[in-house]
């Protein structure tokens, strides 16, 4: 038969066909996406063909699949990719919800397959429908098979965001980092089977059960965004930083000033699934900064009223700040470990102590030349690449008639350590 007749004949080109016009191996693959409703005509004709069916045991176990087809139950999924794509015949994957999304579409075509999707309600839209609240203004996380601790920093920074779990990385883990902070748990467990269940529920109180697979977790702060929304997720980068003094409470002008904020955000880089300390932190004004970019912060200062100031501000910004009185580096040792670090004040021993804890970035702010040598050999002896510069502006002024001066503000001396290789970037000592 010819390739032009075998694409007549079964609606699929021959591999030999496709692998000339795409440089894809063209097995035959159909994804259909399983919510426990019964499949659409069109995905149960797919499987009805099928002389191979990948898929968890429960959606092999539930569906009508053909007696005749070999089955290969998903535990590697690397391996069930690699059956896929040896076998020669037509086959189906069964997966849950959408497979786009977050699913085994993206791993099909990375091995060179060129999959039909027949997709379900994903688990995001089923437990945002269940729990009766809107998500085209949430974030979606995988805690899925990756370091969990992006996805919790994203669920202490934003209001809401759902969270694609794992074993080991579930409701009780996510409660347990959640614990003490203004958030309401959503748990779907068992979507789409008659086991499914929707629980509301306090972090602490999800962090003290056991939950049953699979389960999806919305982590939930009560703020709505405002308005009609135009895009999802929503922009997560704020539309101006380096904000004027102005724009915080402080005390007799004790503030990271708008410059310096400005440049050391571009050492620091936040963003979404980091964790920031500003250490030393006086109005909370750099910590403030980085949560307007979607990154966790923690503010540290032993001043308890700074820590109260820290948190006006916050509020101020609408954004969710920890923050933590205490005498650094001591009080250092029980925080989580963080992405990028600001220290504003507490000499060569809290630089030391914070790039000791494996940040990609640890940013210096100084007022006196003589501290350079004890802060560039502390970032060295850490391992960073340690680089800096004096931050001298001079802001315009007005003058009688129109005319403009140059207002000089104080020096600051900013240092800076990078964790530098040569492919990927470094988070906690491993590639990210």
């Amino acid at each position: 038969m010819t390739d032009q007749a075998a694409t007549q004949a079964t609606g699929h080109p021959t591999d030999q066909a496709t692998t000339q016009a795409t440089g894809h191996v063209a097995a035959r693959v159909t994804v259909i996406g399983v919510d426990g409703r019964p499949l659409p005509e069109r995905a149960a004709a797919r499987l009805a063909g099928a002389t191979l069916v990948a898929g968890a045991r429960r959606h092999l176990d539930a569906l009508a699949v053909p007696e005749a087809a070999e089955r290969h139950v998903l535990g590697d999924v690397a391996a069930g990719v690699a059956a896929v794509r040896a076998h020669r015949g037509p086959a189906v994957v069964l997966a849950s919800g959408d497979p786009g999304f977050f699913g085994i579409v993206r791993l099909l075509r990375q091995a060179g397959l060129d999959p039909d999707v027949e997709p379900a309600v994903s688990s995001v839209a089923a437990a945002f429908a269940l729990a009766g609240e809107t998500w085209d203004d949430a974030v979606v996380v995988s805690a899925h098979g990756r370091d969990p601790r992006p996805a919790v920093n994203a669920c202490l920074a934003l209001p809401k965001v759902a969270v694609l779990t794992a074993p080991g990385s579930g409701p009780a883990e996510i409660g347990a980092a959640l614990r003490g902070r203004p958030r309401r748990l959503v748990v779907a467990e068992r979507l789409g089977t008659p086991e499914q269940r929707v629980t509301e529920c306090a972090p602490e109180e999800a962090a003290a059960r056991s939950w049953a697979e699979p389960n999806v977790v919305l982590a939930l702060a009560g703020r709505e965004a405002a308005g009609r929304g135009w895009a999802a997720p929503r922009r997560l980068t704020p539309a101006r930083w380096g904000l004027p003094e102005e724009a915080y409470d402080h005390r007799d002008s004790m503030i990271t000033k708008a410059e310096v904020r400005a440049l050391a955000l571009a050492h620091l880089g936040p963003g979404l699934g980091d964790l920031v300390w500003d250490v030393g932190c006086g109005s909370g004004s750099v910590a403030v900064e980085c949560a307007r970019f979607g990154a966790a912060a923690v503010a540290v200062d032993r001043d308890p009223a700074q820590c109260e100031r820290a948190r006006r501000n916050a509020r101020g910004h609408d954004v969710d700040v920890l923050v933590v009185g205490g005498d650094a580096p001591a009080c250092l040792a029980g925080l989580p470990d963080p992405d990028a670090v600001f220290v504003g004040g507490g000499g060569p021993e809290v630089v030391a102590a914070a790039a000791g804890r494996g940040a990609r970035a640890v940013v210096v702010a100084l007022a006196a030349v003589d501290r350079i040598a004890a802060t560039r050999d502390a970032l060295a002896a850490a391992s960073y690449e340690v680089g800096g510069a004096v931050v001298n502006a001079s802001r315009f002024a007005p003058l009688p008639g129109g005319a403009t001066r140059l207002d000089a503000t104080n020096p600051v001396f900013l240092v800076w350590g990078h964790r530098v290789v040569r492919h990927g970037v470094v988070r906690h000592g491993r590639h990210r």
